[in-house]
């Protein structure tokens, strides 16, 4: 583990300064891009790592970024109710135009287009969280209620 060099990642790491949390951009030599790829990175569960997953609103062609915690499979019936609108796939072309990252990477904050963004419920169990920073290496640590400071999004339950 090392601080963030990489330009993406200390992007992420102003937007967390801007909005005054004190909080670092860690990147790894090993690729954080999923979950358990992260949570053994890091030396939490898997489930302490709030993954990012991203739709595609079929009727607005919005993205749709769900912040889920790592253990959990996203019910995209659920995600569909609680936006008002069917979900189709959302190719890594879109992700990056959607979001500004790549897939494996996408922070919870940053995003260059406006999103629809839920926050897993289940997230609220633990007391600290590991989101991506923006890199498929990257990551910072963060508690729930920043999460949701700093995403301005509700709780809703996603689970499948």
């Amino acid at each position: 583990m090392k601080p963030a060099q990489h330009p993406t990642a200390l992007r992420t790491q102003q937007r967390l300064a801007d909005a005054g949390l004190d909080s670092r951009v860690v990147e790894f030599e090993q690729p954080t891009r999923t979950s358990a790829e992260a949570a053994a990175a890091i030396g939490c569960e898997v489930a302490e790592i709030a993954k990012s997953i991203v739709f595609r609103g079929e009727d607005s062609g919005q993205a749709v970024v769900v912040v889920a915690s790592g253990d959990n499979r996203v019910s995209e019936a659920k995600v569909a109710a609680l936006v008002g609108e069917a979900l189709g796939r959302a190719d890594a072309d879109f992700v990056r135009t959607a979001t500004g990252y790549a897939i494996g990477g996408v922070a919870p904050i940053g995003h260059v287009q406006p999103v629809k963004l839920l926050l897993d419920t289940d997230l609220q169990r633990f007391d600290r969280l590991w989101a991506a920073a923006g890199t498929p290496f990257s990551v910072f640590p963060l508690t729930p209620a920043q999460l949701q400071a700093l995403t301005g999004a509700t709780w809703s339950d996603i689970k499948q």
